[in-house]
């Protein structure tokens, strides 16, 4: 072990120790320290650039670094007394002065001044105490401020929500925690500045190899997609114009490239486009032709002669349109109707370049921006047409899909209906991280305005006292309490859906995952545009002012119900996946089976639809577990016998499915979110039951109550219409709803801080 330090290294090792306590070093950070350190004047030049090593974030200080310097940390424990205990620059010259006997620099004061410096700029002033010399070092983890005492802790709540994935999810915030990724309103007001900051940003989280998560270990990649999710949900948290740039490149661009290419794209291609040496771009949706993908005009023409694709837009409609990256791009994947031999097989994916090294655009590609938007100014969103562009043959993304030198057509999946949702399929991890981007802001938004809400006096309920607290109000606890709740609900439908999206393995697993994306997608994203706005209310004209953050967050985050897919339009998808597993078509006789087979569904799940069980208004009755439960999957199924009753009877009619399906569009709809809120209530109670704090359940479960009474109420209609529930019992669910808010009020903050956003990235000047 090495323990032969120079003193001059001896001098920075506290400091180094403690400021690498987060493991990560933002670009601000590494550029500051490096320019201290050449301004130190007892520093030799080989101390000077072993310690500029020690910065280098894409070359962290080893393991046996760290243990290098406790040891030498603990070497010195004794020797660290007095009154300067606190001080790590005292401690650091203590061990140089050891080291050395002369110590000519220990009572310099320019040696101390540029110590202090360098102090400063690494934020640890004052930080390290006697714990860090004992035997439970951990460089991994900063300690957090001193909470008050409550049942439970933010700290439980954070293990709970972030569980195996805390170290990336830390690793993440620290980094674009840093002034280097803070985007002002000034950088904003002009787009092509906001535009290079963004992509000067991309690059430098590509420098820290966070884009390296999704791909392949030959490429020092990691092949982790749980990884990747957990990048993606945690890079929502800070500018969301970085977080669309970055899935774009990487998710969009990279992970067609990887998904769809073979080996020879990847050897070709991959390193580049992970370092952001190849900029690219997702080039699918068209003017004309929007979620419907499969009738896209674009065409990839195959010339035998020349052994090369003609891509080509045939009408102004058919040029791609908001395309992310367009105006930074050297290349896209464009998605086109692949022709061979004048039979056409489809949509596939080509490789198509855009740019020259120049950044000259190549012959027959024409390329506008779309220019200013509501949100998300950072994206240069833009549309392409391409005039009978020649490309290669190999540029076809050829894994389902390819054409031989011969012109001859294979795949692996004969069916063009499955070789196409194969395709789409492949890219279903967008869908799940939009959704859980969406709820990170939702989190983002109810944690400023609840944290306002425990500072912010308004009127006093007693003439002559101190004026009462927002939150201390009913109202405003209905406002942002029941928000809450759904939130934790839906985080924990969103970390089994990326459970499952990890682990699928079969068919069904694909179907149910490409599903429950779909829903999740749909609801999480309406979910955090409503919660936005009631945040941005409830903290009345300081929640307009651009200094506290939702006047960007509500408008970055608005597209997300459009990005993936229109909700109403996945919601659909939803409902004919549950319809799906025990339907051929519509037309044989089987279908009266299905009838009869989803009313024995009904019949199995309303035993507790008795004249007593509808009137009863116990307390003890209403917030139990079992009655949401039961509840929620009774709505599911009602919905889902009446819509499939509703297509038998259309179809007894003769009427085509296709007009079947518009007819019962609505009705589709509502059976999709009822799927997907008993989903997430199912999944808040089985996350509840696998924890053993009881105090932590019990507050647990006060959410999960609150989120399940709170939607039965919502719908209470539905419930009433089907005399799921009397009137007596609907005014009783109410009651308990206001108990439950007055029992979350007291832990509001604990709540709101379990989700550990920290407050650079809260970024709001009202808390």
């Amino acid at each position: 072990m090495k323990t032969n330090y120079s003193p001059g290294i001896l001098s920075v090792i506290p400091l180094f120790y403690v400021g690498w306590a987060d493991s990560v070093l933002g670009p601000s950070e590494q550029q500051l320290i490096i320019e201290k350190i050449n301004n130190m004047p007892h520093l030799s030049t080989e101390d000077k650039t072993l310690l500029q090593s020690w910065t280098d974030q894409n070359n962290p200080p080893s393991e046996e670094v760290f243990k290098n310097w406790i040891h030498s940390l603990k070497l010195h424990k004794g020797d660290w007394a007095g009154a300067q205990k606190d001080s790590l620059i005292h401690l650091g010259l203590v061990m140089a002065q050891k080291a050395n006997k002369d110590g000519d620099f220990v009572k310099n004061e320019k040696v101390f001044a540029a110590l202090k410096e360098l102090e400063l700029v690494l934020g640890v002033e004052e930080q390290l105490n006697s714990e860090i010399l004992s035997q439970t070092i951990n460089p991994g983890k900063k300690s957090k401020e001193k909470q008050e005492v409550t049942p439970f802790s933010a700290d439980q709540i954070t293990d709970l929500l972030d569980a195996h994935n805390q170290e990336l999810i830390r690793k993440i915030k620290s980094l674009i925690s840093d002034p280097y990724f803070h985007n002002t309103a000034e950088h904003r007001r002009d787009k092509k500045v906001y535009r290079q900051r963004i992509l000067d940003q991309a690059i430098k989280i590509a420098d820290h190899k966070i884009s390296f998560y999704p791909f392949p270990k030959e490429f020092d990649g990691h092949l982790d997609p749980e990884a990747t999710t957990v990048i993606f949900e945690t890079l929502a948290l800070g500018d969301i114009s970085l977080l669309i740039k970055f899935g774009v490149q990487f998710g969009l661009f990279g992970g067609s490239l990887h998904m769809l290419g073979t080996q020879k794209h990847h050897d070709k291609y991959m390193k580049d486009m992970m370092t952001l040496d190849l900029p690219g771009c997702f080039a699918m949706t068209e003017t004309g032709h929007g979620s419907n993908v499969r009738n896209l005009e674009t065409t990839a023409t195959y010339d035998a002669v020349t052994d090369e694709f003609i891509v080509h837009s045939p009408s102004l409609q058919a040029g791609k349109e908001y395309i992310g990256n367009a105006l930074h791009s050297r290349m896209a994947v464009v998605f086109a109707q692949l022709i061979v031999d004048e039979e056409q097989h489809g949509v596939h994916a080509l490789l198509v370049p855009l740019r020259d090294k120049d950044h000259n655009e190549l012959p027959g590609i024409t390329i506008k921006d779309n220019g200013y938007k509501m949100g998300l100014n950072g994206v240069d969103n833009g549309k392409i047409w391409f005039d009978k562009v020649r490309i290669p043959r190999e540029n076809l993304l050829d894994k389902y899909g390819a054409v031989d030198s011969k012109g001859n057509y294979s795949s692996p999946i004969k069916k063009s209906s499955k070789r196409f949702f194969t395709m789409l399929g492949a890219l279903v991890q967008g869908r799940v991280s939009i959704a859980m981007a969406a709820n990170s802001n939702a989190k983002k938004a109810l944690t400023t305005a609840i944290r306002y809400a425990l500072k912010r006096r308004q009127f006093s309920q007693t003439e002559g006292k101190e004026e009462t607290l927002i939150l201390d109000y009913p109202n405003h606890q209905k406002r942002l309490f029941s928000r809450l709740a759904r939130t934790y609900a839906y985080h924990f439908g969103l970390q089994t859906l990326r459970n499952k999206f990890v682990h699928k393995k079969t068919d069904a697993d694909i179907r149910k995952v490409e599903s429950l994306a779909a829903g999740l997608k749909a609801l999480a994203s309406w979910h955090a545009t409503d919660t936005i706005q009631e945040c941005r209310e409830a903290c009345g004209g300081k929640g307009y002012l651009s200094e506290n953050g939702f006047s960007d967050m509500k408008a970055d985050t608005d597209i997300f119900t459009t990005f993936e897919g229109d909700n109403h339009v996945l919601l659909q998808l939803v409902a004919k996946g549950l319809l799906t597993e025990f339907r051929s078509e519509f037309s044989d006789g089987g279908f009266m089976s299905i009838v009869r087979y989803l009313g024995g569904r009904i019949g199995t799940s309303i035993t507790e639809q008795n004249p007593y069980a509808i009137r009863n208004t116990s307390a003890e009755h209403l917030l139990d577990k079992e009655f949401h439960l039961a509840a929620f999957e009774y709505m599911e199924n009602k919905l889902l016998y009446s819509l499939a009753n509703r297509m038998q009877n259309y179809i007894k009619k003769r009427i085509d499915p296709n007009i079947t399906y518009a007819k019962v569009q609505n009705h589709m709809v509502s059976l999709a979110k009822a799927s997907i809120e008993n989903f997430c209530l199912k999944e808040f109670y089985k996350a509840i039951e696998q924890l053993k704090d009881m105090e932590l359940k019990k507050g647990m479960e006060r959410i999960a109550r609150l989120y399940a009474l709170d939607y039965i109420h919502e719908n209470r209609g539905f419930f009433l219409e089907n005399d799921y529930i009397s009137g007596n019992k609907s005014k009783a669910i109410r009651k308990q709803i206001e108990y439950l808010h007055s029992k979350i009020r007291p832990l509001a903050k604990v709540y709101v801080d379990g989700f550990d956003i920290p407050d650079d990235l809260l970024d709001a000047q009202i808390i």
